[in-house]
């Protein structure tokens, strides 16, 4: 006999069995049960491709710490090698970029905001595909071995692009996002450094905030970064200091956040300048012989090596830990041969990234103004040298100085590396209106004649 309750009855008035009333409880969880489960499948595959991004970042700093190894090596036995290896180094470097790897070439984060903003699936897979990444770093490895002064961390950061890119193939009304987060958890991996990853994915890869990313880009970086602690332990990009600036001296932060605003300005109106093509004969000349062109730039390259004392080469980690904590001193031509070794670098058409050398040239010029005033912690002088020249570059100040703070977890030094990041993207601007990475992306589009959302640019 069925159970009845008097307050449960039907249309007709008549009471109606209990057991209805958990079958329609049942029929909810479950339609909710299949409602969240897209949802909790796309979360676990963004954590997947933040963990894969995080192995790839540490495999990437593995092989380019083995690859300049093998550089340095080489020129211990004679400078001179470098004259021979570093132009065919590039000359293949280049060669493979442009014919095995398209789309290899350069940072790789111009790749990405180009993705993000390309409306023609074909090519925003052209960009982020399994093949450029793997491309990406076997090139870039090529041309640390070869001499080159270029970072991995941007290559990192289409690298991580890609990865999530390749999980996000279940949730392609998501690849935006995705393409933030994996660019983000890039960062934040190779640096070890969480909250410049989450800076850098809002003000640099997405020049906007997006709340719906906003979930994507932690969940990546968390993974990513526990990943990377995991198999590197916790550490600090250029090891801590804990340096302060003399309130009597503060003046120097507005030299030398004007030294290198105009500086970092001057390298982004170069790049921009050849990635544009240059006029006349010899910007004809360059695009029919990119390989020789490549070459002409390796061997410039060797000559800034061979004039610096082979300082110049590489990605200037080395070079900048030491002079930060007073373990070398840099002279007044550091900074600039590290400049023009990374300007020949980046317009040669090779992969490599502009983080690290950015940061080693901004450390040779707060090194250089140390030599003025020796009374100065060279430590607050190299961190205002590092963040000024690093905005200069990217025209992206928040990032720069959480870069630069979490990197040496300097949190005293916090107010005038905002000051010098503020006062240098006011001079880079004077010097260059775009920024360089938003600029470059704009180029590809333009070139690529591919819909696209219109890029946003600081100017």
């Amino acid at each position: 006999m069925v159970e009845m309750r008097d307050d449960v009855r039907d249309i007709t008035g008549s009471p109606r069995p209990r057991r209805s009333r958990y079958r329609r409880s049942i029929m909810r969880l479950r339609s909710a049960s299949l409602e969240a489960y897209p949802l909790w499948r796309g979360r676990m595959l963004f954590l997947a491709g933040g963990i894969c991004v995080g192995l790839a970042a540490v495999l990437m700093a593995k092989g380019a710490d083995l690859a300049q190894d093998g550089f340095r090596r080489l020129i211990a036995v004679s400078p001179l090698i470098a004259l021979g290896l570093t132009p065919a180094g590039f000359a293949l470097a280049a060669l493979l970029a442009r014919t095995v790897f398209p789309n290899s070439q350069g940072s790789g984060i111009p790749q990405v905001i180009a993705a993000r903003h390309a409306r023609d699936a074909r090519f925003r897979f052209s960009l982020i595909s399994p093949r450029v990444a793997f491309g990406k770093v076997l090139v870039l490895f090529l041309g640390l071995f070869c001499g080159a002064s270029a970072g991995r961390e941007g290559p990192t950061v289409q690298v991580g692009a890609a990865i999530m890119a390749a999980f996000g193939r279940l949730t392609p009304d998501r690849l935006p996002g995705l393409l933030l987060a994996g660019g983000a958890a890039g960062v934040a991996a190779a640096f070890n450094t969480p909250l410049a990853g989450i800076v850098f994915g809002i003000e640099e890869l997405g020049r906007a905030y997006e709340a719906r990313s906003s979930g994507l880009i932690v969940a990546g970086i968390v993974a990513a970064g526990l990943t990377s602690l995991w198999l590197l332990g916790n550490y600090t990009y250029f090891g801590t200091t804990q340096a302060e600036l003399p309130f009597a001296v503060s003046w120097v932060v507005l030299v030398i956040a004007m030294i290198g605003g105009l500086a970092g300005g001057l390298f982004s109106r170069i790049v921009i300048l050849f990635a544009r093509g240059l006029p006349g004969r010899v910007g004809r000349l360059i695009q029919a012989r990119p390989v020789v062109f490549a070459a002409l730039c390796g061997l410039c390259v060797a000559l800034c090596g061979l004039a610096s004392g082979n300082t110049a080469y590489g990605t200037g980690y080395e070079e900048a830990r030491n002079i930060l904590h007073g373990e070398a001193a840099a002279g007044w031509g550091y900074a600039p041969l590290k400049f023009a070794a990374t300007v020949l670098s980046s317009i040669s058409g090779i992969p490599g990234g502009l983080f690290a050398p950015s940061l080693a040239v901004g450390a040779g010029l707060g090194g250089a103004v140390h030599g003025l005033l020796p009374e100065v912690p060279v430590g607050a002088l190299v961190l205002i040298g590092m963040v000024a020249y690093l905005t200069g570059v990217l025209q992206a100040p928040i990032t720069s100085f959480v870069i630069v703070t979490e990197m040496t977890q300097n949190h005293a030094m916090m107010i005038p590396l905002m000051v010098a990041a503020l006062i240098s993207d006011a001079a880079s601007k004077a010097v260059c209106r775009g920024g360089l990475y938003h600029t470059l992306a704009e180029i590809m589009l333009e070139r690529a004649d591919v819909p696209a959302q219109p890029v946003a640019k600081t100017g």
